[in-house]
């Protein structure tokens, strides 16, 4: 997979999660994409202050994320 097809597939899974954010007032942005396994995103909105970021970080972004593009390795929230 290529570098572009990488990001198109990133852009496809934070496309399929953006709903569930936004029906609790919070969204996300990808901010970069490293050696093709590493993933910047940043929380935005109510999810910057929820408690439970880091469990949809992992459970819900990264898994994601892996189904769309499984040579992602790691996925960090930029704050």
């Amino acid at each position: 997979m290529t570098s572009d097809e990488i990001r198109l597939n990133v852009e496809k899974a934070l496309d399929e999660i953006r709903p569930f954010l936004e029906s609790d007032g919070g969204n996300i942005s990808l901010i970069s994409i490293e050696d093709d396994t590493l993933v910047r995103v940043q929380l935005q909105g109510a999810c910057v202050g929820c408690s439970v970021n880091q469990m949809t970080l992992k459970s819900g972004v990264e898994m994601t994320i892996k189904k769309y593009a499984p040579q992602i390795e790691q996925v960090i929230n930029v704050e």
